[in-house]
């Protein structure tokens, strides 16, 4: 599906009403994080197509909770529990989240072959005590049979009654809306809106638009807006909200919180504002 960084990062409603017809399970991957394609997809893609999720897959790795702990890219091979208990506080948040809407979670740990045993330990006992398992899945190194003990998790955990609910009611002011996803899933102390984008939410809701889902444009590296906040987000900080476009086809509302950019694989200036080709036919700018 798209990017959930900067869309709604799931496959489309048809795709999984054809898969929920064929199939006992079906699986979907929502991009990135849990605070960004696991959120939209609950409070968009189930709201459009009326089905709720009967459990929540989170993937984890021990490595990039080290990084979350503060260890080097180079150094995360290295055994670092301690590293790994501090990083934790991020999947800990993302576990809460999840828990927010009802449904069951399952911490699905993909095994690097630098993991070791006390870390794995590690993870099972901080995972257990935010309310969730977590279950080994060695797929890489060891096909299908290394995924089974995660398949029969989460077979039986959707099992398991769930009572899903939206973050948000509808219904609320789009501002209403970007406060609630802001200090509930991005755990943020306030928001502060800028006056352009004010505007533009006003006129969205006289234009009839206010009972739309909020689709965050945000950085994927963190909860929070900033990409260098890792781990859990500090508390209070405030969530900046630059801009706001209507997708009235599309059935939502995109927020544009930091300094993400909408379209990945271009910098702010593009290279082809520096080409220019003079009277002779001479290009220059290229390189």
């Amino acid at each position: 599906g798209p990017f959930a960084n900067i869309a709604h990062g799931c496959n489309s409603i048809n795709a999984t009403m054809c898969a929920l017809a064929s199939g006992d399970y079906v699986v979907t991957e929502a991009g990135f994080a849990a605070d960004l394609g696991a959120e939209k997809f609950m409070d968009i893609k189930c709201r459009m197509n009326g089905i709720s999720p009967d459990a929540v897959v989170i993937v984890a790795t021990i490595r990039a909770l080290k990084m979350h702990g503060g260890v080097a890219k180079a150094n995360l091979s290295e055994k670092n529990t301690a590293a790994l208990e501090k990083g934790f506080e991020n999947l800990k948040v993302h576990i809460e989240n999840m828990a927010k809407f009802g449904v069951p979670v399952v911490v699905a740990v993909n095994k690097f072959v630098s993991d070791t045993e006390d870390e794995i330990s590690a993870l099972e006992k901080l995972t257990s005590s935010a309310g969730a398992r977590a279950v080994l899945c060695e797929g890489w190194g060891k096909g299908g049979s290394g995924a089974v003990e995660l398949a029969d998790a989460v077979v039986q955990m959707c099992s398991q009654p769930s009572d899903f609910k939206n973050i948000y009611p509808l219904e609320a002011s789009i501002e209403e809306k970007i406060n609630i996803l802001a200090k509930e899933i991005y755990r943020a102390g306030s928001v502060e809106i800028e006056d352009k984008a004010k505007k533009k939410i006003r006129q969205y809701e006289d234009a009839g638009f206010k009972n739309l889902p909020i689709c965050m444009a945000k950085t994927q590296n963190s909860i929070s807006h900033d990409k260098g906040m890792l781990g859990a987000p500090v508390p209070g900080y405030v969530f900046p909200v630059r801009d706001v476009q209507l997708y009235s086809g599309a059935g939502f509302i995109v927020v544009f919180a930091g300094d993400i950019v909408d379209m990945p694989g271009l910098p702010k200036v593009p290279a082809a504002q520096n080409i220019d080709v003079d009277d002779n036919g001479v290009i220059s700018g290229l390189f």
